[in-house]
């Protein structure tokens, strides 16, 4: 076989294998969207997490006030919602995670256009349906991320008082109700989410500043054997205060602010297996949102669909790959 032969083979070799592999993704804009119960009152910035078959959206901000104690229960099988009580401290752009059939809120703002931060924690038991404030964070933040990995609870970047983002990254164990330091963010930046995902935590976008021109498409991976960072491939969109979720293998990232005074529509998926970016159906814009899995949809609640405070909506939404 002469050398211009394997050369078609190579190629063709490497086609088939790409083919293969884009088969096993979703197709571009796959997936359906459903209206689902709306939420018993609008609210922005919230803090959302899934538990035991039931999705907590909690504080945020709501229609004249900067910051709620709200925290509601919504059942897929009814598709109704429940008031639980409210959490000890009014709060928006709180972060939120769910571990060992806990909630826990962690941080957050208490007076608007990211002001007054918090490094309140508190833990929620739905069987008793009782709040307890646990350890603090080392330092007042809000629009930090928050994910459960292994056990225990990570807190990464935010804004502190002084409406300075920072690479902070915590993690808190119950078992001893203490936080310890970790290795940092590689950039400081707020409003960017972290989903965990086969034994590492996947950070993605958020903004360096106070503003939506400042948005990232950073795609840093955590991995808690060794303490370190690593990149994966970057977003397609850059964008803040968005929503990501877990969802059948794959990562969803969703809406965000702003495009050039909108909010985003883009519903994102990528690949851990492939490294890859597949845009699938577009979300209605918004951002100050969030999301979790419950049976064989996504859902995705509350938010604003305007930029900043604007347009705050009471709309549950289900997503569904097929």
């Amino acid at each position: 076989m002469n050398g211009s032969m394997l050369t078609r083979c190579a190629a063709l070799s490497l086609l088939l294998l790409a083919a293969a592999t884009d088969a096993q993704s979703p197709p571009p804009a796959a997936g359906t969207w459903t209206l689902k119960a709306h939420l018993p009152e609008p609210r922005g910035e919230v803090a959302v997490a899934a538990l035991d078959g039931q999705l907590y959206v909690l504080a945020g901000a709501a229609q004249g006030r900067d910051a709620t104690a709200l925290a509601e229960a919504y059942n897929p099988t009814t598709n109704a919602w429940r008031t639980l009580a409210p959490i000890p401290q009014a709060l928006s752009h709180a972060g939120a995670t769910s571990l060992n059939g806990r909630l826990y809120v962690i941080g957050g703002f208490t007076a608007n256009v990211h002001a007054g931060a918090v490094d309140g924690v508190f833990e929620y038991d739905p069987a008793r349906n009782a709040w307890r404030k646990l350890a603090p964070l080392s330092s007042p933040r809000g629009s930090v991320a928050v994910v459960a990995l292994d056990g225990r609870v990570h807190a990464l970047g935010g804004r502190g008082l002084d409406k300075v983002t920072v690479t902070t990254h915590e993690i808190y164990d119950r078992a001893s109700n203490r936080w310890s330091a970790a290795a940092p963010l590689p950039v400081a930046r707020d409003h960017l989410v972290a989903v965990a995902l086969d034994g590492k935590i996947h950070v993605l976008g958020g903004r360096k500043n106070n503003n939506t021109t400042d948005n990232t498409a950073f795609h840093d991976v955590y991995d808690p054997k060794t303490n370190a960072w690593s990149e994966a491939a970057p977003m397609p969109t850059a964008r803040s205060a968005l929503a990501a979720v877990v969802y059948q293998g794959l990562i969803l990232v969703d809406g965000g602010e702003c495009d050039h005074g909108h909010t985003f529509v883009q519903n994102e998926a990528y690949d851990p297996k492939t490294d890859r970016w597949v845009e699938l159906q577009p979300i209605v814009g918004r951002h100050g949102f969030g999301a979790g899995v419950l049976g064989d949809s996504a859902y995705f609640a509350g938010g604003n669909k305007g930029c900043g405070g604007a347009d705050t909506t009471d709309e549950l939404l289900g997503f569904h790959l097929p």
